[in-house]
């Protein structure tokens, strides 16, 4: 069910026909790559904390980043804790593997982490444990209602992102 809503999320923009349902599974970062025939860092994950007041955020980040816990509670002024996969099914509509930040369940603030910026186009889940779409980051960011870029991953300063884009192309 929940690709079905993400599809109809995209029609707001025409992009429905751009959603890409596969036959392998999509659900970790390895298995997108490995499916989409992109590198995992490419693969946009969604990730689902425990918000102020039981609301939930989510973070979208590059397939290779990790959290800093102190940048994220430095950013948003509360400890990085996870979701259960239930909570995050409650919370999305989404269940692990497919979480997105299309087609919510309910209206969660989403943050872009600056890991994406390294790459032209990033491919985040649609809703199942086998689909994508493919976007700019300003389509991202756009179709997820992104509140705003954030810096809370290890080594994503902007100085680092060209070093690291320098060292992948070699």
């Amino acid at each position: 069910m929940s690709l079905e809503t993400v599809r109809e999320h995209f029609k707001k923009w025409s992009r429905e026909r751009d959603v890409k349902e596969f036959d392998t599974s999509s659900a970790t970062v390895q298995e997108a790559a490995e499916t989409i025939g992109v590198i995992p860092a490419r693969i946009a994950k969604t990730l689902s904390f425990r918000g102020k007041e039981d609301q939930a955020i989510l973070v979208v980040t590059a397939g290779d980043a990790k959290i800093d816990n102190k940048k994220f509670r430095q950013t948003f002024d509360f400890k990085a804790r996870m979701l259960s996969p239930e909570q995050v099914l409650e919370q999305t509509g989404h269940a692990i593997g497919g979480v997105c930040p299309f087609g919510l369940r309910n209206n969660l603030d989403v943050f872009l982490d600056v890991s994406l910026k390294r790459f032209d186009t990033v491919f985040p889940a649609c809703g199942s444990t086998n689909s994508a779409i493919e976007l700019t980051n300003e389509e991202l960011a756009t179709y997820a209602s992104a509140k705003k870029w954030v810096n809370v991953c290890k080594g994503w300063d902007t100085a680092d992102i060209k070093e690291k884009v320098i060292e992948e192309s070699m």
